[in-house]
């Protein structure tokens, strides 16, 4: 087995935590996103019509999106969290996106029948599970046969900035080391195929793309936001708990974001993996 492919089974004894939490600064990131800048792989496969099924679906900016293109397609996000669930739906009636609704579930334990979706949709959510080929198992259960499992995960493994700070490498290891010890893998990217393969999808294609944050606005978005999680969100708790960080080393932290932030040349990619996996269509009749 390739390592770092499949993961611990869902114990007792292993964490099943989200690493970033719901700090308002983190949710301001989550807000950006669209179908367009996170879900584009997956444009070309939409059709007026089908049902799906968004996994992780946080304050709802993508499922909202989905929504629109897919209706009267009937669109269903679910999140572990209420508070972001309530969100969600609040968003969905101020846009007046009628064919969405928001509820509590888990990805282990989807509260759906066999066969319900046409697509089930699931952006960030795989890095952050201990054992998410089980995850993707309980997702191929509630697609239909022929339906299309689309995931998008950042690979951390590949990220890169300008210009050299020890300040965001040291970031960088935290960052690891935190979402590794909350039983999630910060390189899942790379992994979604073959997990894929592993959940019992046969029919797997896979891309690639990335994230880019470099002009001022670009920067005051993304580095402002990490400059205040790294010191007020779940993150820095979780650093601190599991005793990879203290308070005085991620307010470095901060600060190292608070300098990319003002060099004109600051310059963050993020590379993503992503998969279309289709189930396998009914067998004909006999």
């Amino acid at each position: 087995m390739p390592e770092g492919i499949e993961s611990a089974p869902r114990d007792e004894a292993v964490r099943d935590t989200y690493t970033h939490g719901h700090h308002e600064s983190v949710l301001r990131t989550h807000s950006w996103r669209t179908a367009e800048n996170s879900a584009a792989y997956l444009i070309p496969e939409l059709e007026p019509g089908l049902t799906l099924l968004d996994v992780g679906c946080g304050p709802g900016t993508i499922t909202v999106d989905l929504a629109r293109r897919l209706a009267p397609g009937k669109v269903t996000g679910v999140d572990a969290a209420a508070s972001i669930v309530k969100q969600a739906a609040a968003l969905a009636h101020d846009e007046g996106v009628t064919n969405a609704e928001f509820r509590v579930g888990d990805v282990y334990a989807l509260d759906f029948p066999d066969a319900s979706f046409d697509i089930v949709h699931a952006h960030q959510v795989l890095q952050h599970v201990a054992n998410p080929v089980a995850a993707m198992r309980e997702i191929r259960r509630v697609l239909k046969p022929g339906g299309l499992f689309a995931a998008r995960d950042v690979d951390y493994g590949g990220v890169v900035w300008y210009p050299v700070s020890e300040g965001l490498s040291e970031w960088m290891r935290v960052y690891r080391d935190v979402h590794f010890w909350n039983g999630g893998n910060p390189d899942a990217g790379r992994a979604l195929k073959a997990w894929a393969h592993l959940a019992g999808f046969t029919e797997v294609r896979s891309s690639a793309s990335i994230w880019c944050f470099a002009s001022e606005l670009e920067r005051e978005w993304w580095g402002d936001s990490w400059a205040e999680r790294a010191t007020e969100s779940d993150f820095a708790s979780h650093a601190i708990q599991a005793g990879v960080a203290d308070l005085a080393e991620l307010r470095t932290m901060a600060a190292a974001w608070r300098a990319w932030v003002k060099d004109p040349d600051g310059w963050f990619a993020m590379p993503h993996g992503e998969i279309l996996a289709r189930k396998a269509p009914a067998a004909p009749n006999a």
